[in-house]
């Protein structure tokens, strides 16, 4: 009795947490679920890519990924203050000019057409559900402080991954934002976080739509979703394409290889510029991280013009060293001729014929 006792505390626990912790979020139901039911992306239940995917997460998969993170990476982490960049708020003055900001990982700033947005915005410590636990953020304080924000038209997200939506940024965020567009599924979590569900548009692979004559393109990545143990894939994953008057940009998200991008390109090519991840990757789970010389292709195969590499320089999710996945894309980029934008954290990148900031920054560390 006292083990089935002891048992069934610990279930109600584990229950109690699934349901009323709010950084694990929320699911679909009603309009939301019906919607997500009627994606032709969604099969027996959950989400799936437009080609097979899988990781490899056997046994022994796992037992060689333990030992290696207890082994340690070298040259897993920066010196202090090496990342540690800063957005300007004088930068922002002028959101005529386009620009895009990187503020370390998947999070970007960017004013096109007159208009600020955010991409994947996550100002906390760690990509974990609680924050003291899990990777600590490369700098002790995010490169903006949310206070110091301007009004923020839009914030586009790629998926709910915790390195991508966080509940604490969202929530000292939101009162900011014009608006939130968001792949099906994730706008259930940003309800329950006080986002008022008329300021959130929840949208499907290849939808069109418009803000205030900026035309945003929901397209495919090769990814996954979930945020507790009891909702994977229940949202949807993607990129994004800003079209503007003037400029094209494309935000591949998170993603695996694939011929998602030959198609994007089709579709909705050339970009004047390719935010695109080249970090946390390993073999083992090639299939839904890039490899960084996949990175260049798949910015050729979009079209791209510059490419900025993202999804590095804040935390440390993979085996990698940490200036390993910006290396690998620049060595892989200047073998294809590719040109290459390597901002640090907080530095704009202005769009158009100027110069550039390309400096190798993170050998200093």
């Amino acid at each position: 009795m006292t083990i089935l006792f002891s048992t069934g505390l610990v279930l109600l626990a584990f229950f109690l947490v699934l349901r009323l912790y709010p950084p694990l979020g929320a699911k679909a139901a009603g309009d939301r679920l019906q919607t997500v039911r009627g994606s032709a992306h969604y099969v027996k239940n959950k989400f799936v890519n437009l080609i097979p995917t899988s990781m490899s997460t056997g046994f022994r998969d796992m037992l060689s990924t333990v030992k290696e993170m207890i082994r340690g990476i070298p040259n897993s982490r920066p010196q202090p203050g090496i990342t540690a960049g800063k957005l300007n708020p004088a930068d922002l003055v002028n959101p005529k000019e386009s620009k895009v900001i990187w503020l370390g990982h998947s999070s970007l700033l960017v004013q096109i057409s007159g208009l600020t947005l955010l991409l994947d915005p996550m100002f906390g410590t760690a990509p974990s559900p609680v924050p003291f636990v899990g990777g600590k953020r490369y700098s002790p304080v995010p490169p903006v402080d949310v206070n110091a924000l301007p009004p923020i038209d839009a914030v586009l997200l790629s998926h709910d991954h915790y390195d991508h939506l966080d509940y604490g940024t969202i929530r000292r965020l939101h009162r900011k934002v014009g608006h939130f567009y968001v792949p099906l599924g994730v706008g259930a979590h940003l309800e329950r976080w006080g986002v008022p569900a008329a300021k959130i548009t929840e949208t499907d692979w290849w939808n069109e739509l418009e803000l205030k004559g900026l035309k945003l393109r929901c397209t495919p990545s090769r990814h996954f979703s979930g945020r507790s143990l009891t909702d994977r894939n229940a949202t949807l994953w993607c990129s994004w394409v800003l079209e503007g008057e003037q400029e094209k940009i494309f935000f591949s998200g998170d993603s695996g290889y694939g011929p998602h991008f030959r198609e994007i390109g089709k579709r909705y090519g050339p970009f004047d510029l390719t935010l695109m991840e080249c970090g946390q990757y390993n073999e083992r789970w090639e299939a839904i991280h890039m490899l960084p010389e996949q990175t260049v292709l798949a910015h050729q195969e979009v079209g791209g013009k510059l490419m900025l590499p993202i999804h590095w320089g804040a935390f440390t999710l993979s085996l990698h060293a940490w200036t390993e996945p910006v290396e690998r894309a620049v060595a892989a980029a200047e073998k294809q001729g590719v040109p290459m934008v390597t901002p640090r954290i907080g530095e704009p990148v202005l769009l158009g014929n100027t110069p550039q900031p390309s400096t190798r920054w993170w050998r200093n560390a």
